[in-house]
This record gives structure tokens, C-alpha cells and sequence, in this order.
């Protein structure tokens, strides 16, 4: 047994510390485009490119006014909003249309930069019907952007709300460096323990997973994609394929970053501090119901896959937590060491976000529900044949045919 301690601890030892090195390393050479230094227009010799925002919404009354208005009051002088209703049955195409009827006045910090502004368009797409091989929501943006004029195009989610000098400072940032495909990590609103403990579990293993300071390497795979704030150029998405290339993925705003970095374009992603903020969720069951229809898809639809991660997600998580009780004299060391490390990576994590490190303690109540969220996604999914999203059900050989 004391063997297999050793073993079992200098792996998960191993891990950690691994981890949270590369990050300590890594992590500072993601920029913050909420520093001063951003605080400016692009340089252009034409002026400030056109931006086209992507809202695509079903069922989001009690977000989407409050989205656009923020939206409509950035303090950029060239660009215009797309929303899309997509088959709403509330209110939400009622709002869309009442807020492109009002109008807005000038932010009343645009002449600071030196660029006056006028007030932007709002136009509102209504969609009743869903071709068939085509999720709602990729449907939605992609007949937004064929009615785009922007350069850039930016696809954003009905729930997320924009600081005035987002926009601005993104630009600045992506025309400076330059990137083709700009990501913003959102601040998490979180206003119950539950969504601390699984937000932080879940930024925990996304560190994991997709290591943000590795995108801008051209010679990684590592990609990223985020709803909140997916900035391309227009060019870069059309040769791409577009979005019709992503008309089944479930996971289409990380499967954006895949395609775009995969066809050699220069990707970055960027904190913004609180540039771009959003409510992910109620709750902890409400974390645990937003990822139930991502995390089958996540593993391709496919059930081993599925059942060798949750042993994976139960080993790495729990094993620091045992170890250091189950084990003995010495071998409790490098269990002690994973514990370390993984506290230090929730360190490093309060110091981009709301979550106090002390939600380390909780740590094996997050994996329990992660790990129920894993396994209810892929039973639901097997069962139905599909999943429901949004009200419309997609099958699944039609889901696992769209996958790129």
C-alpha cells in the first residue's frame, strides 16, 4: 500500500505543481486590455475600422434590453448591432424592437478620446423558422454576419454587458498586435456560494484543459473561444467557412478559436478586468444545468470517453484530499504538495476574480457535482437521442455528423 501511495501521490504531485508553474509562468504574458496603456483608439490611416455586433437571442427577456442598451452605449465611433430573435415565444422580440426605437444618447465619454461619435444602429432580425441541419443559435449569427458591414465582426451572447470603453480598448489591443481573432475573458457575476464553489472549479480545471498564456503560439494547438466576446476579422471569418462550417456544434464559440487557429490565423485572448461582465448562472444546480448540454459534447458524444473523465476528473480531484489522510509518514508528502499546488492555483485565480481562495475547502463538493454533471449530460444526451436546447431538440447523429 505505501508503495502505491507513493505512486498515486508523486502523479497527482506531479500534476499540480506542473500546473500551476506553467501558469506562474505563463499567466503574465496574457495582456490586460483594462490597463491604461489601452485606454486609446486604434491606429488606423483610414480611421477607426467598422465593427458589426452579433446578438443572437431565444427567450432572453430578462437580460436582452439591458444588454443592448449597454451595447448601444459604447463609446466607439464606427459600428452598428445585429440582434437576432431566434424563434423567441416571450417577450424577447417585443424588447429588441421597443430598444431600436429609442434613442441613445452619445456616451458622455466618447469626445475623450478625440473621437466624437454618433449614435449607432440597432437592427432586429426575426427569425420564426429553423432550417433543418443547423442549431438555433449558429444559425442566428451567421444570418447576422451575412447582413454585417463591419471589418470586424464581434459575436457576443444576450446576457453580457459592455462598459462603455470595452469595445475600444479590444480594438486598440487586436489592431496593435496585430490578431485575427480576439478573445475577452467576462468578469463572473456571482451573487450565491454555490456559483463561487462551481465557477471556481470550473476555471480550475479550464486551466487544465486549455492553457490561455499557450493561444498566441502558433506552433500549439491550444485555442480558445468565448461567447461573451469572440472579435474576428471579417475576412478571417469568411475564409474559415464561416459559420455554416460550425452549424451543428454544440460548442460553437470554442470551435471557432479551433478552425480559426487551426487555418494559421493569429489568435490572442485578453483579461479586461470588469470590460465585459455576466450572471453564467443561479445557483449551483444552475452551473450544473448550463453545463449538462456542453459536456457530452465536449467528449465527441462518445460514452468510454466520457466515463474515463469522470475517473480522471475523480482521481486528480479527490486523490490530494485522501492522500494526505489515507496515507502514511512520508508518503503523505507528495499528496501534501498536490494540495499545495492546487490552493495556490485558486490563489492565482481570486486575483482575476471574485472567488476567495478559501473556496479551496469546497473543492470536493465541486468535483462531486462536476462529475454528476458529466455523467447526467451523457446519460440525458444517450437517452433522448439528442439534446433539447433552448425548446428545439437536435439528434444526436446529426450532432455527432456537424462536429469538427
Amino acid at each position: 500500500m505505501a508503495y502505491f501511495h507513493w505512486i498515486a501521490g508523486t502523479v497527482l504531485a506531479l500534476a499540480w505543481f506542473s500546473r500551476i508553474v506553467d501558469a506562474a509562468l505563463g499567466m503574465p504574458s496574457v495582456a490586460d486590455v483594462s490597463r491604461p496603456e489601452w485606454d486609446r483608439n486604434p491606429v488606423l490611416p483610414g480611421g477607426n475600422p467598422r465593427v458589426s455586433i452579433i446578438v443572437p437571442a431565444r427567450n432572453e427577456e430578462e437580460t436582452i434590453e439591458q444588454a443592448l442598451n449597454t451595447l448601444l452605449e459604447l463609446d466607439y465611433d464606427n459600428y452598428e448591432v445585429i440582434a437576432v430573435n431566434d424563434r423567441s415565444t416571450d417577450s424577447t422580440g417585443g424588447i429588441m424592437e421597443r430598444v431600436s426605437q429609442n434613442p441613445h444618447p452619445v456616451a458622455q465619454n466618447a469626445t475623450r478620446v478625440g473621437h466624437p461619435r454618433s449614435n449607432p444602429s440597432l437592427r432586429v432580425i426575426h427569425h420564426n423558422e429553423l432550417p433543418a441541419g443547423w442549431l438555433g443559435k449558429t444559425h442566428a449569427m451567421w444570418a447576422a454576419a451575412n447582413h454585417a458591414s463591419g471589418d470586424w465582426l464581434l459575436f457576443t451572447d444576450a446576457d453580457v454587458l459592455f462598459k462603455p470603453d470595452s469595445l475600444r480598448r479590444a480594438l486598440a489591443y487586436a489592431e496593435s498586435v496585430p490578431a485575427d481573432h480576439l478573445v475577452m475573458f467576462p468578469r463572473m457575476i456571482m451573487k450565491r456560494p454555490g456559483e463561487y464553489m462551481m465557477i471556481a472549479f470550473f476555471q480550475t480545471m479550464f486551466l487544465f484543459g486549455h492553457r490561455p498564456w499557450k493561444v498566441a503560439d502558433p506552433s500549439t494547438d491550444d485555442h480558445m473561444g468565448v461567447g461573451a466576446f469572440n472579435l474576428v476579422r471579417r475576412r478571417v471569418y469568411d475564409a474559415v467557412g464561416t459559420y455554416e462550417a460550425l452549424r451543428m456544434e454544440v460548442l460553437d464559440d470554442m470551435k471557432l478559436g479551433k478552425v480559426v487557429k487551426k487555418a494559421g490565423y493569429a489568435q490572442r485572448n485578453v483579461f479586461g478586468g470588469d470590460l465585459i461582465s455576466i450572471r453564467w448562472a443561479k445557483g449551483a444546480m444552475g452551473v450544473v444545468n448550463n453545463l449538462t448540454k456542453n459536456f457530452f459534447a465536449v467528449l465527441s458524444f462518445q460514452w468510454w470517453r466520457t466515463v474515463i473523465s469522470a475517473f480522471g476528473l475523480a482521481f486528480l480531484n479527490y486523490g490530494p484530499f485522501l492522500g494526505v489522510f489515507l496515507a502514511h509518514g512520508r508518503a503523505r508528502i507528495p499528496y501534501a504538495v498536490a494540495l499545495v499546488s492546487m490552493f495556490a492555483v485558486y490563489i492565482g485565480m481570486s486575483r482575476r476574480s471574485a472567488v476567495p481562495p478559501y473556496y479551496f475547502l469546497l473543492h470536493p463538493i465541486s468535483t462531486t457535482l462536476f462529475i454528476y454533471t458529466l455523467l447526467r449530460s451523457m446519460i440525458l444526451t444517450l437517452w433522448n437521442d439528442g439534446i433539447v436546447w433552448r425548446g428545439t431538440k437536435y439528434p444526436l447523429d446529426e450532432l455527432r455528423k456537424g462536429m469538427v
